[in-house]
């Protein structure tokens, strides 16, 4: 290859600055044959430099997250309401009215996590409202339980998907920092956790509930049991006795605590 097409095939690359010595139009004492190797070797250099550089960058977002991650988790109940309130983390922020952060007694024993806010939620900024809500404050009377009393009640995730549609899992991940950092603060006795995102949002299975029912399983080191979402026992009647089931059993779980 010529010199002026080695010329304009390096500029081609970018990388025609690195061609030679600043002031040098050669490597004193060396034939004018070995030169292209020195040249080759200095561009090679470069690239390398260049490419080994790269993973730093890569890593910018990781890093970003896990700072963000961390002043979550060293927020009080007010800057963590706040940070929920005026989150942009994922694309929800744009289509939701209302942040549904939680609701109850901050220092409850039993937690209850369900899923994501639907329509009612997402128009009141409450979790657990309209039809499920009232199916659920019926269920929490049968065992001698209040909305509000020694029962704090959250979600996975803090805004509506569109449609009432499936989280999905980069959202339950933006979302998974405050709702931590809300156990943390709770510190409960027991968590009843209601629906199938809910449960393998916090278990990180896929197992089904009917598959996870009636056993105690445990959530860094907090009790947790399985249940459906009262949404899902609305649309299937038969698996309230289920659900009550599962109630009499977290009320026992309670008991010997």
């Amino acid at each position: 290859m010529d010199s002026s097409r080695r010329a304009l095939f390096l500029r081609e690359m970018g990388l025609s600055p690195v061609w030679r010595l600043r002031g040098e139009d050669s490597a004193p004492g060396m034939p004018a044959s070995e030169q292209p190797r020195i040249a080759t070797g200095r561009i090679a250099a470069e690239v390398s430099a260049q490419v080994s550089a790269q993973p730093e960058v890569a890593q910018v977002p990781a890093l970003m997250q896990d700072d963000r991650n961390a002043r979550i988790m060293r927020m009080e109940w007010a800057e963590l309401t706040a940070a929920v309130a005026t989150c942009q983390a994922c694309p929800l922020a744009k289509t939701r009215t209302n942040t549904v952060f939680g609701v109850g007694d901050q220092q409850a024993d039993w937690l209850i996590i369900g899923e994501a806010p639907g329509a009612e939620e997402d128009a009141r900024g409450e979790p657990f409202v309209g039809q499920a809500g009232r199916l659920l404050d019926n269920m929490f009377a049968s065992v001698g339980l209040r909305r509000g009393d020694n029962v704090y009640i959250a979600n996975v995730l803090k805004c509506r998907p569109p449609g009432n549609r499936n989280p999905n899992t980069s959202e339950v991940a933006q979302c998974a920092p405050h709702l931590q950092r809300q156990i943390d603060l709770i510190r409960p006795k027991l968590i009843i956790a209601m629906g199938r995102f809910a449960v393998q949002a916090l278990l990180e299975t896929d197992a089904t509930i009917a598959s996870l029912r009636g056993k105690l399983h445990r959530y860094q080191g907090v009790p947790l049991i399985v249940s459906y979402h009262p949404a899902y026992l609305l649309r299937s009647l038969t698996e309230k006795a289920k659900a009550w089931e599962d109630l009499c059993f977290a009320r026992r779980t309670m008991a010997g605590l």
